[in-house]
């Protein structure tokens, strides 16, 4: 192995050229952290008509399921139609 050997001096500016890098690292982070709120889109209002659909779904679905809870065939089709009948009404 290589012996090494440095003064005090170049010991400590090595010491601080690491504290400069790691501040410019944080100040990086944080900025990137600033502009990641700053582009958050807001969650969208959930509609009166999607409520009723939601619920009706639920309500139907257990028709069009066989007894292992998977969907019979063309099941998933015929609930999503026959929930939207009954959430227009």
């Amino acid at each position: 192995m290589a012996d090494v050997r440095l003064s005090m001096a170049e010991y400590m500016e090595l010491l601080d050229s690491i504290k400069r890098a790691n501040n410019i690292k944080n100040e990086l982070v944080s900025d990137v952290k600033d502009l990641s709120a700053v582009g958050a889109k807001a969650k969208k209002k959930v509609s009166a008509y999607n409520r009723k659909y939601k619920k009706a779904f639920k309500k139907v679905s257990g028709k069009y399921r066989s007894k292992s809870g998977k969907w019979m065939k063309n099941g998933f089709k015929r609930a999503v139609k026959e929930a939207h009948k009954v959430a227009k009404k």
